[in-house]
């Protein structure tokens, strides 16, 4: 690596810790004084407070990455403007892409790392997070749990299961209910192959009732379509809506690839939510440099009003990108370009405009 290389990269990485440090306490901080009240009503001592935070840091640094790349990146080659060093560097031959290159590869490498912690140890740390505002806090139990894409749920007298393809609608696939007696004897069995629950009532399609009769043997009724009365209806059935939040982004993937055929899948969009805010820093650094000298170089001002506006055209585009993210979650738009969109578009103007500058110095 080259002295050139190894003082940008160490200037960037230096002001890459001081914004996110800064960032982490004001947002530990708002968080601890935003909480800290239901704790105290939960009769949880602060220790516990300090708990969630401590394990919401991984979490804290994926949602952070963007924006401390940005203002990493922005700080960096300001102050170097601001030194004269850029305009010694491009004295000197280099070109605006060379002095940037070693910035980028930076963010680059600090993205790595946050997508690393996002496989391995968001995920950890979210799942206990959860558990403790949720359940120790809040008091939030579960009565259902989720495995292997089916739900399973204890109600007053038996144990339901069951496939759910889509969560907004009452639809349930390989639904089966199970009943005992007094001495743990199946007394009760229903399995069918949908299920539905719409105006107050269930009805079942292609499926069995199976009675134990009182000298222990079974009488099984096959039916093609029928409606029975249950104890629970769907609003008993829950299942946490927070754990999308606790998979890592392997097992995101999986589930997409396996359910691909959906109209909507929530794992497919959550995979590409995900990856695509961990990588949004660079495209947002590619947009926020050239917007950066071109901004002082016309306006002949100091610094603070074009990393002003530098950082105003990257947020803009941060908030192109989260209201594609809610379309998307809608149903209005593909995941996959509402989650990538952005990223190419900021980064071919981005480049465009950095090649730019280096054909006006020719």
């Amino acid at each position: 690596m080259k002295l050139l290389d190894r003082y940008l990269l160490g200037l960037f990485s230096k002001n890459l810790m001081l914004v996110l440090s800064s960032l982490l306490v004001i947002y530990l901080l708002v968080d601890f004084f935003e909480r800290v009240d239901d704790f105290l009503d939960a009769h949880k001592p602060v220790v516990f407070v300090l708990k969630y935070l401590a394990f919401k840091i991984p979490l804290i640094f994926e949602q952070l990455t963007p924006v401390c790349i940005l203002l990493a990146g922005i700080i960096t080659l300001g102050l170097l403007n601001r030194n004269f060093e850029f305009m010694a560097l491009r004295a000197g031959g280099s070109s605006f892409r060379r002095i940037v290159a070693p910035v980028v590869a930076g963010a680059l490498l600090f993205t790595i790392f946050v997508l690393i912690s996002g496989q391995w140890l968001v995920p950890v740390s979210v799942s206990v997070t959860n558990k403790i505002w949720y359940q120790d806090v809040r008091s939030n139990i579960p009565k259902g749990i989720q495995r292997n894409k089916r739900v399973f749920f204890k109600g007053e007298s038996g144990i339901y299961s069951f496939g759910r393809p889509d969560p907004k609608k009452n639809n349930f696939t390989g639904f089966s209910y199970m009943a005992w007696d007094d001495e743990y004897h199946p007394a009760f069995v229903l399995t069918a192959e949908t299920a539905a629950w719409g105006e107050g009532k269930w009805s079942f399609k292609n499926g069995q009732f199976k009675r134990r009769q009182k000298d222990g043997s079974y009488h099984i009724e096959i039916f093609d379509q029928t409606g029975f009365d249950l104890k629970e209806t769907p609003l008993d059935f829950f299942v946490s809506v927070h754990h999308m939040d606790e998979k890592s982004l392997s097992t995101l993937f999986s589930e997409a690839r396996s359910e691909k055929d959906q109209s909507f899948s929530e794992a497919r969009w959550k995979f590409h939510q995900r990856l695509s805010h961990i990588f949004l820093g660079i495209p947002l650094i590619l947009l926020g440099i050239p917007v950066l000298f071109m901004v002082h170089q016309r306006r002949g001002t100091g610094l603070v009003l074009a990393i002003s506006v530098s950082c105003g055209f990257a947020f803009a585009a941060w908030g192109v990108w989260s209201t594609a993210q809610s379309l998307a979650r809608a149903e209005y738009l593909d995941p996959v370009f509402a989650s990538w969109g952005i990223h190419f578009f900021c980064c071919v103007l981005g480049l465009f405009w950095i090649r730019r500058r280096d054909l006006r110095r020719l």
